[in-house]
């Protein structure tokens, strides 16, 4: 339950931890079955908290999606900086960055930015354009490292691509239930020197 206090009469309560909460819930369902019932079940709020707090079940996916992206990116981005000795490095570091995520059992299986791209009809127009933002951010991230792990423009366009799929590829095996070592040769596949 989310934590609740007293306050001149009115219930209160710890926002960050309710939207967390809400950013779990939306993980592990998805936008689509991640229904009014289950967010309040899973942030531990009344249906008027919850609306009065983050707005409609739209606004509620988009503020996770904002704490998911705020919480992981910075991970990413600090990976990215290397120095790295060559494009593979950059590769493995960033597929690092996922396998770390997927191994933490305090979190949902997968990726929320995955899942919710596989529900990408379901979103409303926001929503869908918040999904292939943080998706294009994280591409641009891995294009600017690679090519300046000496990459060529063309090759750090597909290996970022290539590498953004492998990405999303780990988390929906994840939570396929297929084991950590069967992920990391994926990973370890994806950033192998290319003849």
């Amino acid at each position: 339950m989310a934590m609740l206090t007293t306050m001149a009469g009115r219930k209160q309560f710890d926002v960050d931890q309710a939207l967390r909460r809400a950013m779990h819930v939306f993980w592990r369902w998805g936008y689509s079955e991640a229904s009014i019932d289950r967010l309040t079940e899973g942030t531990g709020l009344g249906r008027s908290s919850l609306y009065g707090t983050f707005g409609d079940k739209s606004a509620l996916f988009r503020k996770s999606l904002q704490l998911y992206t705020q919480t992981y990116h910075p991970l990413f981005d600090q990976a990215l900086r290397g120095p790295h000795p060559d494009p593979n490095a950059v590769v493995a570091s960033f597929l690092q960055v996922t396998l770390n995520r997927i191994a933490d059992p305090t979190v949902p299986d997968g990726c929320l930015v995955t899942v919710s791209a596989a529900q990408f009809p379901a979103l409303d127009a926001e929503g869908q354009a918040m999904v292939r933002a943080t998706i294009d951010g994280l591409r641009t991230m891995l294009e600017q490292a690679l090519l300046a792990a000496g990459a060529g423009e063309q090759e750090a366009a597909e290996l970022a691509l290539c590498t953004l799929a492998t990405n999303k590829s780990l988390a929906v095996l994840s939570r396929a239930g297929f084991s950590g070592e069967e992920l990391a040769t994926v990973a370890a596949a994806a950033a192998r020197p290319r003849g």
